[in-house]
């Protein structure tokens, strides 16, 4: 039985590597995988899902008007998908993950979404609350904060080094702009 499964936690956990390698051993195998992530991070154009550690693939962007479940069913009918894999799975809309909730059940093709579970404000993400609901497996990957206790929350860095409380729930960045921590160091 295909199924919904979620990979969440704090930035810099490994959530794309993870991705990037089981996508690696589906292809290896000679298996066809679909790989989606959020048109944020779209660089001049060219969908990728890139990890810290230098390792990258192309993949399709996704926006909030798409429809994923027809999206793939179209893939799977040209030629057969054998796994999904959704990167930066936060940004997903709550109908989208009902669509790929879908592609699980109806198209019965397992669909893997790796994400944050919430923002710099300690809010969860749309396509995050969906997906804690909606999702046939949890998983948490783990990373540790500056004080080697468990990171579970994403602080958002200002230019002066400090936290920052407010402002738009996206701001695209990285280790310049946040930071994993535990939630003791959070507060």
């Amino acid at each position: 039985m295909a199924k919904l499964y979620f990979s969440y936690a704090a930035m810099n956990a490994g959530k794309s590597t993870i991705l990037l390698q089981a996508s690696y051993n589906y292809r290896e195998r000679g298996m066809r995988t679909l790989l989606f992530t959020s048109s944020l991070y779209a660089e001049m154009d060219d969908g990728q899902i890139s990890s810290r550690i230098g390792v990258r693939a192309d993949a399709e962007l996704f926006s909030t008007d798409d429809d994923l479940f027809q999206w793939i069913a179209r893939e799977h009918e040209a030629a057969r998908v054998d796994c999904v894999f959704v990167d930066e799975a936060q940004f997903l809309t709550r109908a989208q993950v009902w669509q790929l909730a879908r592609v699980a059940d109806r198209l019965k093709i397992p669909v893997l979404c790796y994400g944050l579970r919430s923002d710099f404000r300690g809010e969860a993400f749309p396509g995050s609350a969906a997906l804690l609901t909606l999702a046939d497996a949890l998983e948490e990957m783990k990373t540790i904060c500056a004080c080697a206790r468990k990171a579970s929350m994403n602080m958002r860095i200002g230019a002066d080094g400090r936290r920052v409380t407010e402002g738009e729930q996206v701001e695209i960045g990285g280790n310049d702009r946040y930071r994993a921590v535990c939630p003791s160091c959070f507060y």
